[in-house]
């Protein structure tokens, strides 16, 4: 890993799509090296460049750091700019702090949600993306743990989108194309419509 990590005080820099490391397939860790001071402290810096980006899961490859190794917050401070019907709509709820290694996706719904979505790799824009509404995942915690977490709703979206962060992809190679906006845009004109109105009106 990189000697930059030694300090866990960092708010890490974001890689932007067009960066090769965004595409490459991250490597598993052991056990000795999720334990190892590296580690944790690339844990550590992740949750600090989380928090202030802000967002709600950042992969180690977004930035520069070839391994499988998510961190996730939902914070329900984020969750003010929705009305109580789209939360509900969402299945959106906060999600605590945590840190994702080695996942497997074990199953998954053919039931799929259409919702926007945004990346912290590709700042200021959005499009409308289908998602599993619900999936099983096992990975390892920040112990080296086994943990098994039946996920839905959002916190499903969450951990696609990250866990796809660890084999090269990004949400713009399952989006619905013509549904890609700023965010400025976003808020202009498709906040509060549907995703299905979006893309009809899109057709």
């Amino acid at each position: 890993m990189n000697s930059y990590l030694s300090d866990s005080k960092l708010r890490l820099k974001i890689l932007q799509v067009g960066d090769e490391m965004l595409r490459a397939k991250a490597r598993e860790l052991s056990t000795a090296e999720i334990l190892g001071r590296e580690t944790q402290t690339l844990i550590e810096n992740m949750k600090n460049t989380l928090r202030d980006a802000p967002g709600v899961g950042l992969a180690a490859p977004q930035v520069g750091v070839s391994v499988q190794l998510v961190v996730i917050e939902d914070r329900e401070e984020y969750h003010k700019k929705l009305s109580q019907a789209q939360l509900a709509e969402r299945q959106r709820a906060p999600v605590p702090f945590h840190v994702v290694i080695n996942p497997r996706i074990i199953a998954r719904a053919d039931t799929t949600a259409e919702f926007f979505e945004g990346c912290l790799s590709m700042a200021g824009y959005m499009a409308i993306v289908p998602r599993s509404n619900t999936l099983t995942v096992e990975f390892l915690n920040e112990r080296a743990e086994p943990v098994k977490v039946e996920a839905d709703g959002w916190y499903a979206r969450i951990l696609q989108h990250e866990i796809d962060h660890l084999s090269g992809v990004l949400y713009i190679d399952r989006m619905y194309c013509r549904t890609l906006t700023t965010l400025e845009n976003m808020e202009r004109f498709w906040k509060d419509l549907k995703a299905s109105e979006v893309r009809s009106r899109l057709a």
